[in-house]
């Protein structure tokens, strides 16, 4: 019996189809996966609508607990795509704390490689209305990294706050309200650093010359300019001439009577109308019992108070009170028989409103 005859060329032939399907087949896989591989890494992955949107990454977080978080900002166009750019990118070796934007088009490798490198974006801090300790040792504690208590704990230490140049009174005043740009994940201690640098760089050679002239310490001018202020909230072009009274009134050694002092010693902010009972309240603060400046400021005075004191309007009066026309400004007077003519007015146009506390 005869052996079948092989056809070499027609398995010959069928080899070479197989190997061209299966090269059209690999070809086609690896461009669909070269496509895809650019999608995920290269196409915008981040739709904020115009708003801006940051997440947050707190020291010790995994990378899915952050994920998560910019997962739930709902700025993310493909969920899946970011977690599979992430795990390329070894994203959980390289967690980084701190406060990073979601900017509208970013792509994912954008975001990671953001992510990865701690490349964040800085937030801005401003002081204002700040009159206690515990105000501001919130306001710190809220702009950074860090738990509750951390600042109010190094304010209330006499090591820490001689360390700096203050004690636990006088360190207010290091606090030069302005807007300062930090970033979320600074620590307590290096936020305190960098406002002391802040504040050294505030206090020029020319500030010091004046309030030498004035013959006050740097802490004496603060607490004075937050008194000034306090006096005058609105009209910040009449603060040198409050300054110059009660610069006038420390020179003759006669009692600065400023009624915002005894709405601090009275722990009372909600008082608008200075009455006997308030001022029987016995605190160093209450400058109608005591002479002199109190032992610390009553607010974090801004920086045009701080200069109004160093650049007082050169005057003879020693009283004031507000006007009676409620325009936010004062009337002046050199002797106590002009200022009560002027308190009277003051305290009838008070009546009429029924303002009485």
């Amino acid at each position: 019996m005869a052996k079948p005859r092989i056809d070499y060329k027609a398995q010959a032939l069928r080899r070479r189809n197989r190997f061209a399907y299966i090269v059209g087949v690999l070809g086609i896989l690896l461009i669909t996966f070269s496509y895809y591989f650019y999608q995920v890494f290269f196409t915008p992955n981040v739709e904020t609508k115009g708003r801006p949107t940051y997440v947050l990454v707190r020291r010790g977080q995994t990378a899915k607990a952050v994920l998560d978080s910019i997962e739930a900002t709902g700025a993310i166009v493909d969920k899946l795509s970011l977690h599979f750019v992430a795990r390329l990118m070894k994203y959980d070796k390289l967690v980084k704390p701190g406060r990073y934007e979601l900017k509208e088009g970013y792509t994912n490798r954008q975001l990671i490689n953001d992510l990865r490198t701690g490349r964040q974006s800085p937030l801005k801090l401003t002081f204002q209305n700040i009159r206690l300790r515990q105000d501001l040792a919130r306001k710190l504690s809220t702009a950074i990294d860090s738990r509750p208590g951390q600042f109010d704990s190094l304010l209330r230490s006499p090591t820490y706050t001689k360390a700096l140049g203050f004690d636990t009174t006088s360190i207010l005043t290091m606090f030069i309200p302005n807007t300062y740009e930090l970033y979320w994940n600074s620590t307590p201690d290096n936020l305190m650093q960098r406002l002391k640098k802040e504040y050294d760089k505030f206090w020029t050679p020319a500030r010091d010359a004046k309030r030498q002239k004035l013959g006050l310490s740097r802490a004496e001018v603060s607490t004075l300019a937050s008194i000034v202020e306090a006096e005058q909230q609105q009209h910040a072009d009449e603060r040198p001439r409050v300054a110059g009274v009660y610069l006038n009134r420390l020179r003759r050694g006669m009692k600065l009577q400023a009624d915002p002092t005894v709405v601090y010693a009275n722990q009372d902010f909600s008082i608008r109308r200075v009455l006997n009972v308030h001022l029987q309240k016995d605190s160093p603060y209450n400058t109608y019992k005591y002479a002199g400046l109190p032992p610390g400021p009553i607010n974090l005075p801004s920086i045009a108070s701080i200069d109004a004191v160093l650049n007082p309007e050169s005057h003879q009066y020693l009283y004031f009170c507000a006007k009676e026309d409620f325009s936010g400004y004062h009337a002046f007077a050199r002797n106590e028989q002009e200022h009560l003519v002027n308190a009277r007015r003051y305290q009838a146009a008070l009546s009429r409103k029924g303002i009485m506390k």
